[in-house]
């Protein structure tokens, strides 16, 4: 290959610019939404969450103009990746996929793709975001609480709008998808969800998934990781660098009745994170077992 052949090149074969290079390639994070308040409700609403929004306050200097909060949802319709409605709410969808390897980022960009359209638009693409593109962290108002609000459908894609029978009969059919689901009270981050005949609660844990799932090799070890007679620890999901465990309950059940429950596995939980000791043989084991059971969302 001669010298002419080896140097960078700025056009691919039909001369259009070349790719960028890899200097601004995103970075892979783990955990990309650790920093942010309630980081475990951040991992619902992407990942476990079927219908649900919270509200964010942009940080001071951060906000286009005329856009200083936001509204994160599950999804919106047509899996947009964030719409600007034109009573001026803006509105972000989580599960409309990541093109990086840092959802931090990608929903930065969306956000501020929403916030920038114009009133009553929506955002179908939005460019891919590289190393220099802002993150939550940089954008959002981190002393600002975010709760997540649960809904049975997603009426709130078009609160206080008026629609024709077309789009009634599109909504109805998106409502008719989504899965009961109830927050739980005992435990942050824990939800009840219904999926045809079973029952499930699913808790997204604080901590590092790693040491989560140690902590839980324990209790399994010991018999203590279901939520009492008739329950049990199916496995676990990991998800931005979190563990979110699915317990199986009895599927006539409801929510109130697994709260005492919940609560006690949490003061399981947190005596077993708080041990010191090398996991023993056959905590080890059910460490393997546990690992086996486990699915990763990315």
């Amino acid at each position: 290959m001669g010298k002419a052949s080896r140097r960078r090149r700025t056009t691919d074969d039909s001369g259009a610019p070349a790719k960028r290079q890899r200097s601004s390639a995103v970075p892979y994070v783990n955990r990309p939404f650790e920093g942010l308040p309630q980081e475990t409700e951040w991992v619902a609403i992407r990942e476990i969450l079927p219908a649900a929004t919270a509200a964010v306050t942009f940080a001071d200097g951060k906000a286009p103009e005329g856009a200083e909060q936001a509204t994160i949802a599950t999804v919106l319709p047509m899996a947009w990746p964030a719409l600007h409605r034109a009573d001026g709410t803006v509105m972000v969808g989580t599960q409309a996929g990541s093109s990086t390897g840092d959802p931090s980022r990608d929903l930065a960009a969306q956000l501020i793709a929403g916030a920038a359209a114009e009133p009553g638009s929506a955002v179908q693409h939005v460019p891919a975001a590289t190393a220099d593109t802002p993150r939550l962290q940089d954008v959002l108002d981190l002393t600002a609480p975010f709760e997540v609000v649960v809904h049975d459908g997603f009426d709130f894609w078009v609160d206080g709008q008026e629609l024709d029978e077309a789009g009634r009969a599109s909504l109805d059919s998106a409502n008719e998808s989504v899965v009961p689901t109830v927050r739980m009270s005992a435990l942050t981050s824990a939800y009840w969800v219904r999926i045809g005949d079973r029952t499930y609660i699913r808790h997204v844990l604080a901590e590092d998934e790693d040491v989560a799932t140690d902590a839980l090799s324990r209790l399994h070890a010991a018999a203590e990781s279901g939520l009492g007679e008739g329950t049990r620890l199916l496995g676990a999901f990991r998800a931005c660098g979190l563990l979110v465990p699915v317990f199986e309950v009895p599927a006539d059940t409801e929510p109130a009745e697994h709260e005492d429950a919940l609560k006690a596995f949490g003061d399981r939980y947190a005596a077993a994170l708080a041990s010191t000791d090398p996991l023993t043989a056959e905590e080890r084991r059910a460490r393997s077992g546990l690992l086996s059971r486990q699915v990763t969302l990315r």
